[in-house]
């Protein structure tokens, strides 16, 4: 199924891939892990709104089928 985006969908789908990479960056480093709330407060607060603009709050769903279309079929890797 394709999914298109809308240009908040997609700004949404970007601050929450931005924000999960912050995150594994972070708390896979142990000088950095340990400041992880200062470190994501920022990403944080970006993709919070861009969900929130985007309609996306509390629909996980739509937001990882948003997030598989920005990143395309090889997300899990299995392609």
């Amino acid at each position: 199924m394709t999914v298109v985006l809308d240009p908040r969908e997609r700004a949404a789908a970007q601050a929450y891939v931005r924000l999960m990479e912050t995150a594994r960056a972070v708390l896979t480093d142990p000088d950095t892990a340990p400041l992880a709330g200062v470190y994501l407060t920022s990403p944080m607060a970006e993709a919070d709104e861009a969900l929130r603009r985007a309609g996306l709050t509390g629909n996980e769903e739509r937001l990882l089928r948003c997030v598989s279309a920005l990143r395309g079929p090889d997300l899990d890797g299995s392609a």
